[in-house]
């Protein structure tokens, strides 16, 4: 086993942050966390994640001397520069393929948008290069439920509120490898609905595809649509979309200008070709004072004393 998870400073140009904003990062995001929060590594690194894109959309955003780092390596700053995390670093290795590992479990809820006349659905595309176009969807946080995860992610990843059009039953679920993943299908947005994402460097494009472009439909969360287009997590809800439209006729069956138009939203630069969103809402977690309540388990190759964490978590801020 390989500890330390050392940075990789090929990946891009910059300083890396200084030790007062790491201390700055731990104080804002674990420092003042419920004690529950502590209870695992996994809820420990999504508290980790949240302190990554706020450094991201922020600290690196207002000073471009800083390094954009990937969250592996940001993780490895943490562990290394707080006293209370530094014990275990030496495991981190294997609390990283963890957590990896555990948030393909975490259940997954979003929307499939549907234009009027049912031809078209609504897809994102992600930030970096080479990113695959998506049903808007997120991961459900702890103790939320599916519809109000589905409505939370759709507004953050598109602008749209759909919470007076979605119908609870009214929904595609498939599981893919262990994840469940529960799409809500929504009709009844207005032509003329603007969309853009409410969070940074998350979304660089955002548009309306012909359904029968993206098939064919199979159980491969990974696929190619008919023009090529890389699609994630979109083949498997193909096929009880279909059968969902087919029982569920279009009330009004004609063509619409915002249906033909493709492309509602696009960036003006990013790793994908996009520029950060104009005006947008932090991401979450962004606000220092925003902690996600993530589901968690204790790591169990070895013991996780929380009290001791809690002390030196203590003891750290007391100094500073």
């Amino acid at each position: 086993m390989a500890g330390g998870g050392g940075l990789n400073r090929s990946s891009s140009r910059g300083q890396l942050p200084p030790q007062e904003l790491l201390d700055d990062l731990c104080s804002r995001f674990l420092l003042n966390v419920p004690k529950e929060e502590l209870e695992s590594f996994e809820r420990i690194l999504f508290l980790l994640e949240q302190a990554h894109w706020f450094y991201e959309d922020n600290s690196v955003e207002h000073n471009p001397n800083l390094k954009s780092l990937s969250f592996k390596d940001f993780t490895s700053l943490m562990f290394k520069s707080c006293t209370a995390l530094r014990p275990y670093i030496a495991h981190l290795d294997d609390i990283y393929k963890d957590f990896n590992n555990y948030k393909f479990r975490v259940p997954v809820s979003g929307a499939i948008i549907l234009d009027d006349t049912y031809e078209r659905c609504l897809l994102v595309k992600g930030w970096k290069a080479g990113a695959s176009w998506s049903f808007p969807r997120g991961k459900r946080n702890k103790d939320e439920e599916d519809h109000t995860c589905a409505v939370r992610e759709v507004l953050e990843e598109t602008g749209c509120d759909v919470s007076t059009l979605l119908n609870l039953d009214d929904y595609i679920e498939v599981s893919i490898g262990q994840q469940k993943v529960r799409l809500y299908i929504i009709t009844g947005v207005k032509r003329d609905t603007v969309f853009a994402p409410q969070t940074k460097k998350e979304i660089s494009e955002i548009s309306w595809h012909r359904i029968d472009d993206l098939l064919p439909a199979s159980d491969d969360a990974v696929s190619r649509g008919v023009n090529g287009m890389k699609l994630y997590m979109v083949a498997p809800f193909l096929t009880g979309l279909k059968a969902w439209i087919a029982a569920h006729p279009p009330m009004l069956y004609q063509k619409s200008e915002a249906s033909a138009r493709g492309t509602v939203w696009k960036a003006k630069n990013s790793s994908s070709g996009g520029a950060p969103v104009e005006n947008p809402v932090a991401r979450a977690g962004s606000d220092a004072q925003h902690v996600d309540n993530r589901p968690g388990r204790s790591f169990r190759n070895f013991r996780f004393d929380t009290a001791s964490i809690l002390e030196s978590m203590e003891a750290s801020f007391l100094r500073t």
